[in-house]
């Protein structure tokens, strides 16, 4: 019985010592370090803003809607494998898997007929998601596709649009440029004096 106390107790002196250490130290230890100077933003989301407002994350990419599509004035992420019972991830699906297969056909000839090109132009960013299913950033080749069409419905030249994109882009991915859409998207609007 002496031994069962002493075992009781120790074990309940671990609990407490763990509980207040993880359950209270440890998360006011990791909320103090992200309210560093230069952290906080990154512990906030890497939320943007326009105007006051909160635009979204520079870190999550979101497909716009636009109000007309006969008029889409907005630059378009990479398609997503996101749905509502997995709000982040991949397909899981194979290059020969026959469902991804048509997908992908569906996309490229949706987005070459958007764009008003042959679907032998569209880039392979355009109609595949990435691992997580939420990039911001599409290829250059891809914002450079959807200028010509930003730049008719938003009545901005095209070179202007152009240069919206080349100070958009940076070095997202792997070494490889890349344009974070909602910044561009952003800088878009403000050039078009906000009517979009």
């Amino acid at each position: 019985m002496n031994t069962l106390v002493k075992q009781t107790w120790a074990g309940l002196r671990v609990l407490i010592v763990m509980t207040v250490l993880l359950g209270i130290l440890y998360p006011l230890a990791v909320w103090a370090i992200a309210r560093i100077p230069g952290l906080e933003s990154n512990a906030e989301g890497s939320v943007v803003t326009q105007n006051g407002q909160i635009a979204g994350s520079s870190l999550i990419g979101v497909d716009p809607v636009p109000a007309d599509p006969a008029r889409d004035p907005w630059f378009h992420t990479r398609p997503s494998a996101a749905t509502a019972e997995m709000p982040s991830g991949a397909s899981n699906k194979g290059p020969y898997n026959e469902d991804l297969v048509k997908a992908i056909q569906e996309r490229r000839a949706a987005i070459a007929q958007r764009e008003g090109v042959s679907p032998d132009q569209v880039p392979p960013d355009a109609v595949t998601a990435s691992g997580s299913g939420l990039d911001p950033a599409i290829s250059v080749a891809y914002a450079d596709l959807q200028a010509t069409r930003v730049a008719k419905n938003t009545g901005l030249p095209l070179d202007e649009v152009k240069q919206l994109i080349e100070a958009n882009t940076s070095g997202a991915g792997i070494g490889v440029p890349g344009v974070n859409v909602l910044p561009l998207n952003l800088a878009v609007r403000a050039a078009a004096g906000g009517a979009h």
